[in-house]
């Protein structure tokens, strides 16, 4: 299913294959943009391993773990932490299967808000299609500020461990965060030729760091006894009910799954992209998850004493605990900072995903100052004006950080609430049509049990996004409060009045650009 702007391009764009040899397609990748009515305007520089690197590093699973684990750890401690990370790796593995299915079918870089457009009713395909889309680009600036904030706190962190005298101070937070999202930003534009090589060389020190964490750890700190991981909860939270106490952990074990459908907003840069980016998106869960997994048990075991843990002056559990395994401050300091270093490399592909989601939406006119944000630079390929846009968004998210960290907190909460939801729409929309029996255009990679697997990803997210609203304890302060699902509601109203004063009347659903087409005489037999 195509879709015509008002300036939508009629005509087929006809170029000499020696071009499109330069932008790196492939004869499927040129039926893809076809079919979809989408001009090349980037080159094609990503294969599997490079996209497989990017994905990894960008979840950044075994790392967020460790940064993440705070209210698994708070609600129900060490038990919760390692069921709820399995229940959230099978269902982001269900997810992750079930957008595969449509990014093969559609493989462009709106992703999400494309889907919907293509899957929805004719009656609500504009409004859906466009509430997706804005979600989406909140969710993954949300998570790109998210990434440079740890990465900067993180920093914090080993000066209280290193320097007793330091005082933690809000505003220099501010300052780290913004010294890792400029590193992020020379990397997307200055080296942006060289990211796929960053990232393959990224991958490496993911799984060479995974090591260099693990073995110490787990040779040196004291370990619990099995009952106190597998089965004895400790709700330090105040809930009256493990079972919820343990719903509420969720978010924990949600975070570090973070990000599988970044390749889609890339794949316009990937070769043999309707295969290649789904089969990326099942490896990296599968891939992460076991080093996940891993670190969830071998953490749930030496965590050590739990109060000590969760009350660190560093501000981050696991530094107090490597400390403790340790005994030693450069030790404990490597150790983080093999962390930080990762962090901060995932965070290259946070904004990479939210520069090409935020461009995507742009190009079908579903942003302010859409014209401006879908910019191409001809010299580099790359669309630098969104580059910017989201990193000077992240920038403002930053200052936020000096008045309030729990309001900055709220914010960046949006990365689960926004991306769960955007995967949410077209799966259940994929859902819909199957039950209807309705004609599905299928892309080269397909599921068994599709449905099954659509209905238990729905399943996930409608609990992963409800609990995901919870204050982590009780009774509830200005503090302590999750503000989230105000920040989230607040951000959808703000986008439904933008919608209805001016996106509704320029907003048309994906653009029709043209297909491109080789001239006769540079054809493939």
């Amino acid at each position: 299913m195509l879709f015509k702007g008002r300036d939508a391009t009629e005509k087929t764009t006809v170029v000499a294959q020696d071009e499109l040899d330069e932008a790196g397609l492939t004869r499927q990748d040129e039926a893809d943009m076809a079919e979809q009515g989408k001009r090349q305007q980037f080159n094609r520089n990503f294969g599997f391993w490079s996209t497989l690197g990017f994905t990894a590093t960008l979840m950044a699973t075994w790392e967020a773990v460790f940064f993440s684990n705070n209210t698994a750890l708070l609600n129900g401690g060490p038990p919760t932490l390692v069921y709820g990370f399995i229940f959230c790796w099978l269902g982001s593995l269900a997810t992750a299967a079930s957008l595969a299915e449509l990014v093969s079918m559609a493989p462009t870089s709106g992703g999400q808000y494309h889907w919907v457009a293509i899957l929805a009713p004719p009656g609500h395909s504009k409004f859906l299609s466009w509430i997706t889309g804005w979600v989406a680009t909140l969710g993954w600036i949300a998570n790109t500020a998210a990434g440079v904030f740890f990465a900067g706190t993180m920093v914090q962190g080993l000066l209280v461990l290193n320097y007793p005298n330091y005082v933690y101070a809000q505003w220099q937070g501010t300052l780290l965060l913004y010294a890792a999202l400029l590193v992020s930003v020379f990397v997307n534009t200055v080296a942006a030729r060289l990211l796929p090589k960053i990232e393959s060389f990224v991958l490496v020190i993911h799984t060479c760091g995974f090591l260099a964490i693990l073995v110490p750890l787990i040779y040196f700190a004291p370990h619990s006894s099995s009952a106190s991981v597998f089965s004895e909860f400790s709700d330090a939270a105040g809930w009256s009910s493990n079972g919820l106490a343990w719903f509420v952990g969720l978010i924990s074990a949600n975070l570090p799954f973070i990000g599988y459908d970044g390749p889609c907003h890339m794949v316009e840069e990937v070769r043999n992209a309707s295969t290649v980016v789904p089969w990326v998106m099942i490896f990296t869960v599968v891939l992460n998850g076991v080093l996940g997994f891993a670190v969830v048990v071998a953490f749930s075991f030496c965590v050590g004493n739990l109060e000590n843990a969760l009350t660190s002056p560093t501000g981050y559990d696991f530094i107090e605990v490597f400390y403790a395994a340790t005994n030693s401050l450069a030790g404990s300091s490597v150790m983080t900072a093999v962390l930080i270093a990762l962090v901060t490399c995932a965070s290259f592909g946070f904004l990479a995903s939210a520069s090409r989601q935020t461009w995507a939406f742009a190009r079908d006119r579903g942003l302010p100052c859409s014209n401006f944000l879908a910019h191409v630079d001809r010299r580099s390929k790359l669309p630098l004006r969104a580059v910017g846009f989201c990193a000077v968004c992240v920038a403002l998210l930053g200052l936020i950080n000096i008045g309030s960290t729990v309001a900055f907190n709220a914010i960046v909460s949006l990365t689960i609430a926004g991306l769960y939801g955007s995967y949410m729409i077209p799966i259940i929309l994929l859902i819909m049509k199957r039950l209807n029996g309705e004609h599905i255009r299928w892309g080269p990679w397909r599921l068994p049990a599709g449905l099954a697997v659509n209905i238990y990803a729905v399943c996930f997210l409608i609990i992963s996004i409800v609990f995901s609203f919870f204050p982590p304890g009780i009774p509830v302060t200005s503090i302590s409060m999750n503000w989230s699902i105000v920040v989230f509601g607040g951000a959808v109203i703000f986008g439904l009045a933008y919608y209805v004063i001016r996106a509704r009347k320029v907003y048309q659903g994906p653009i029709f650009e043209g297909p491109v087409a080789m001239r006769d005489e540079d054809a493939l037999p």
